[in-house]
């Protein structure tokens, strides 16, 4: 089977750049994959070249013009009112026709779930679609959402996203069953507030694997599979992760930068330090699943290099493969179906 996947490829901080370098490095890794760029045919054209694709992986490649681009700074009303040529929207609409199998963008995160809402709409069942990632934690990662897309859900909504993402974890990392862990202010029962209890009991009768409540520390520990939280909760918890790995680099950087005696100690521990740079590197773990949708469409950090959207490439491809679009339908239709 082809695996055919759009690219956004003039979106995010860096464009064009980024995500052609990102393409090359995806089609040499995956040898069924197909990628369709969408943006500036010229500009994609002139950096496609200068890379020189072997033939084997230029006859996997497409180019789609499109006439304007999504700027980090737009509102999601103007992205999808006035921007209709767009490289985000026209690269949405080949998931929408059936011509690609998923769509990944660097893009502004409120146009591209706004724009694909739109375009590709929900599930039947589903109210609200929800941003998945992967957090870094002490037993390699875990999965969480919602990271920003509804900053006010209801319990029935943070089952769903429950359900979405456990179908997501248990199809994409080979996980039976995958343990649920619902955010909270604390482990024991009676901490929280009223949603978070409604939606714990929601869970409980649920046939997800729900493991109880995680606090913040529990995200890093890796307690669960999945973590459960509301988008505006969720969003604070990922900023916060990378802001403290962004710290914990610069002040190992000015420690072993003070003066020579400090540098030989550098030289010596270099693997050590490389090490535990690529284990929180927020990179390594990009590629944030819009959960709901009637099609796959993949978020890249908007400042992602070529090595990050890469990441979010083979995320965009391992949902494909693993056909989760079909199986959260199904999930979601069988439960709908014994609510009647």
């Amino acid at each position: 089977m082809t695996v055919k996947v759009s690219i956004d490829a003039s979106g995010g901080d860096h464009g064009i750049p980024v995500t052609i370098k990102a393409g090359i490095k995806a089609l040499q890794a995956f040898q069924d994959l197909q990628l369709t760029f969408v943006g500036d045919q010229s500009a994609i054209k002139a950096e496609i070249d200068k890379h020189a694709p072997s033939n084997k992986t230029s006859n996997r490649i497409q180019i789609v013009h499109a006439t304007e681009v999504v700027l980090m700074s737009e509102s999601p009303a103007i992205a999808l009112r006035k921007k209709k040529d767009s490289s985000m929207r026209v690269a949405i609409n080949l998931v929408k026709s059936n011509e690609v199998d998923a769509c990944v963008s660097a893009g502004n995160t409120g146009a591209l779930m706004a724009i694909s809402r739109f375009v590709l709409k929900t599930i039947k069942g589903i109210d609200r679609p929800a941003i998945m990632g992967r957090m870094p934690t002490m037993t390699g990662h875990t999965h969480m959402l919602d990271l920003g897309a509804n900053v006010d859900s209801s319990p029935e909504a943070l089952l769903e996203f429950a359900t979405m993402g456990s179908i997501a974890v248990e199809q994409t990392e080979d996980i039976k069953k995958p343990t649920v862990g619902l955010l909270n202010i604390g482990e024991e029962d009676m901490k929280g507030n009223d949603k978070i209890k409604k939606t714990a009991a929601l869970l409980k009768n649920s046939n997800l694997n729900y493991a109880g409540f995680v606090e913040g520390d529990d995200i890093y520990k890796g307690t669960v599979d999945l973590v459960v939280c509301d988008g505006f909760e969720g969003n604070i918890a990922l900023k916060a992760s990378e802001g403290v790995a962004a710290m914990m680099g610069y002040y190992l950087k000015r420690a072993f930068t003070r003066n020579w005696l400090t540098k030989i100690v550098a030289l010596i521990a270099m693997p050590v330090l490389k090490d535990f740079k690529s284990s929180l590197d927020p990179g390594k773990y990009n590629g944030a699943s819009l959960l709901g949708l009637r099609g796959i469409v993949v978020k890249s950090h908007g400042g992602a290099d070529s090595d990050s959207f890469f990441m979010a490439i083979s995320e965009a491809y391992v949902e494909v493969s693993a056909n989760i679009i079909a199986k959260i339908s199904a999930q979601v239709s069988k439960e709908m179906k014994q609510d009647e």
